[in-house]
């Protein structure tokens, strides 16, 4: 990847980015998106994190301890926990990060959504996923539309809205849990104005230079099917088996009433002629014996 045309390609736009991040203008933004950023990483601890970052490093107030940041090649990577691989081809395994950032690459790819595939199937089910963007309706969209035939970072990028981007997560099973707009400044103004920040961050106007969208993985649950009990109809005790039921207790009875009424009659007549044959027999042997 470090030798193909598309890593010397992706080189050229990050080295061209940095007189952005390096201007005034630029570090007034990079300053606000990381405080938008800092409250959602600072209470996650332990794990792992991943920075796809077009400016300096922004997870830096964060508590995980094995942070990784992504370069198109070795010659940009700044430290030795860098991933050099193709954006579209993240080499980790699935559901391996608890923290995974996208800062403005979706704007500089070629085929921008296979980026945020492989950044969505790398977070974890439990992780969060952080994109940045310019806003399209903010007040640097309005003055990029007289700016686009400008050549450098960030005019030359593809703006895309929060909302384009919604429908682009919930094509990877992601939902979006909040979206802040960040930089408030005028058209001629190179930093964000704290008066103008603090009122567009507390209603959380949409007119922002930048947003920031924070997503997690759609928790699917397994389909619950209720299983019915009971007869339809109600069944009669000899449909049972004489099974009869008195007050709040069940009594068998082996035999129906009738059937027991004319077993008592035969036992009554067959026991006069149980006698009678007794007495026959008795006889028999006294006169066997006299003989």
């Amino acid at each position: 990847m470090s030798n193909s045309t598309t890593a010397t390609t992706l080189a050229k736009r990050l080295t061209s980015s940095q007189t952005y991040w390096q201007s005034e203008a630029g570090r007034s933004l990079w300053e606000t998106q990381r405080a938008c950023l800092g409250p959602v990483v600072e209470t996650r601890v332990g794990g792992h994190s991943l920075e796809m970052s077009m400016g300096p490093a922004m997870l830096t107030m964060s508590a995980i301890p094995h942070a990784l940041r992504w370069s198109p090649t070795r010659q940009l990577a700044d430290h030795d926990s860098t991933l050099i691989c193709p954006p579209d081809q993240l080499a980790l395994p699935d559901h391996c990060l608890d923290i995974m950032v996208v800062h403005h690459w979706l704007e500089c790819l070629d085929d921008a959504h296979f980026t945020l595939q492989e950044a969505a199937r790398v977070t974890a089910d439990n992780g969060i996923l952080v994109l940045f963007g310019f806003n399209p309706i903010g007040v640097s969209g309005l003055a990029r539309q007289w700016r686009k035939r400008q050549q450098q970072f960030p005019w030359n990028g593809t703006w895309r809205s929060a909302r384009r981007l919604r429908d682009w997560l919930a094509f990877v099973d992601f939902e979006v849990e909040r979206v802040d707009y960040c930089c408030f400044r005028g058209r001629t103004s190179a930093k964000c104005g704290e008066h103008w920040e603090s009122l567009g961050r507390r209603h959380n106007v949409p007119f922002g230079e930048s947003y920031m969208i924070q997503a997690r993985r759609r928790q699917r649950h397994a389909p619950v099917q209720r299983l019915k009990f009971g007869l339809k109809a109600p069944v009669s005790p000899a449909a049972l088996g004489g099974v009869t039921r008195s007050g709040s207790s069940a009594h068998y009875q082996s035999n129906p009433p009738h059937l027991a009424r004319s077993q008592k009659a035969k036992s009554q007549q067959a026991l006069p002629q149980q006698t009678q044959a007794h007495k026959t027999q008795a006889h028999q042997s006294k006169d066997q014996e006299s003989d």
